[in-house]
């Protein structure tokens, strides 16, 4: 990351968030930017390609809370020319003037009187943007650098999603190359970069004695030269690379959830971190069973007797036996009982319970005998009127 990145690139603007936005927003729109433009789905789009390496790019800044304020101070001091004018010299009130001090003065060496921005001691304005320009041993020096994050999909059926499971899952990304062993030279022995010596950054004045540092062009920041290039990376040292992990998805999880394995990513360079692997989850509709949070819900028929007059009725589990529920005299048609300790598990470990939803059946055909008994009972109940109450109610109103 070059100083003039710093200076001239929005990465807010990049990733469609305000200035103040907190951390989950920024990685909320990182996310959704990264999937629609991830080259996995954009195969063959070159603009999609450069539009993900720029999501990443501003992720890698904002999604850092240190580097994201050393951006922002960054941004607030020199991007608007507040420091220095045309001229590369400190500006006077009027824009028109200048003083008479080297800028060079406030980041180097020089001795600085009470107040003053140097000092032998440390204090000044070089100590506070040691690391954003990469000054603090006296010189520009390549940075390690964290692997980038890949995300993957997998579908899982109802009842792995609640019991858990373990799934292959095939993931492309940049790997060291493996034919030149990530040197980028095919017989394994690049030079030292003589433009940058091997730091891989340059400096370029801008007057007063101050001077950025961006990429060395000759060897694209890598600080060495492969002599003679790899055929399969071209001495970039990277390659893409395919592998298929084992991936354990915990008991519990939901629909569209992401799961989150550090370190599961992408390689990291200079001995940086590895990135992360986001693993977002489908899962499968169920025929009979649903859910709810941590509950899992199913419907139960009932006839008309058992309804009215009560007893036990069996009620089918997820994977398990069946469980015998009581069903109270009188249960009305929708009501919901509930069988504990059957449902999915939760992240302690406990399960929650199985939501039984009772649903009177009316029976499509009636033989004779059938017909004859409810007949009888339909006299016996004729001074009964289940809608009067309704019809009171709706006189109230």
């Amino acid at each position: 990351m070059s100083t003039k990145d710093f200076v001239e690139k929005d990465y807010y603007k990049v990733l469609g968030v305000p200035k103040d936005a907190t951390e989950a927003e920024i990685k909320k729109a990182y996310r959704k930017l990264a999937r629609e433009n991830h080259p996995d789905a954009n195969k063959g789009d070159t603009k999609a390609e450069e539009r993900f390496k720029e999501i990443s790019e501003a992720n890698d800044v904002l999604g850092d809370p240190k580097r994201r304020k050393e951006y922002d101070e960054a941004r607030a001091l020199f991007g608007n020319g507040a420091l220095f004018n045309q001229g590369g010299r400190a500006g006077g009130p009027g824009g028109g003037g200048s003083f008479n001090f080297d800028l060079g003065d406030l980041f180097g060496g020089a001795q600085g009187g009470p107040g003053g921005f140097g000092g032998g001691g440390g204090g000044g304005i070089g100590d506070v943007f040691g690391g954003l320009f990469n000054r603090g041993g006296g010189g520009a020096r390549t940075q390690p650098r964290r692997g980038q994050d890949i995300e993957s999909e997998v579908t899982l059926s109802f009842t792995e999603a609640i019991e858990g499971a373990t799934v292959p899952l095939r993931m492309s990304s940049q790997q060291p190359c493996a034919a030149c062993s990530g040197t980028g030279d095919k017989n394994g022995t690049p030079r030292v970069c003589p433009t940058c010596v091997g730091t891989g950054q340059v400096s370029r004045g801008s007057g007063g004695g101050f001077s950025l540092t961006d990429p060395c062009v000759d060897c694209k920041g890598r600080g060495l030269i492969a002599e003679t290039p790899c055929d399969v990376c071209k001495g970039s040292g990277r390659a893409k690379s395919s592998r298929t992990m084992q991936v354990r998805i915990p008991a519990g999880v939901s629909d569209n959830q992401k799961i989150r394995l550090r370190g599961k990513g992408a390689p990291g360079e200079r001995g940086g971190q590895n990135g992360d692997l986001y693993v977002v989850v489908h899962v499968d509709a169920h025929p009979v069973f649903g859910r709810k949070d941590d509950n899992l819900t199913v419907t139960v028929p009932v006839s008309f007797t058992e309804a009215a007059l009560g007893g036990e009725i069996k009620v089918p589990t997820l994977g398990g036996p069946a469980v015998t529920l009581k069903l109270p005299a009188g249960t009305p048609n929708g009501r919901t009982m509930r069988a504990r300790g059957k449902g999915a598990v939760r992240k302690n470990g406990t399960r929650g319970d199985l939501l039984v939803t009772v649903e009177v059946a009316v029976p499509k055909e009636l033989d004779d005998k059938a017909r004859e008994a409810l007949e009888t009972y339909r006299e016996a109940t004729a001074s009964e009127d289940p809608r009067a109450e309704l019809f009171q109610a709706a006189k109230g109103a």
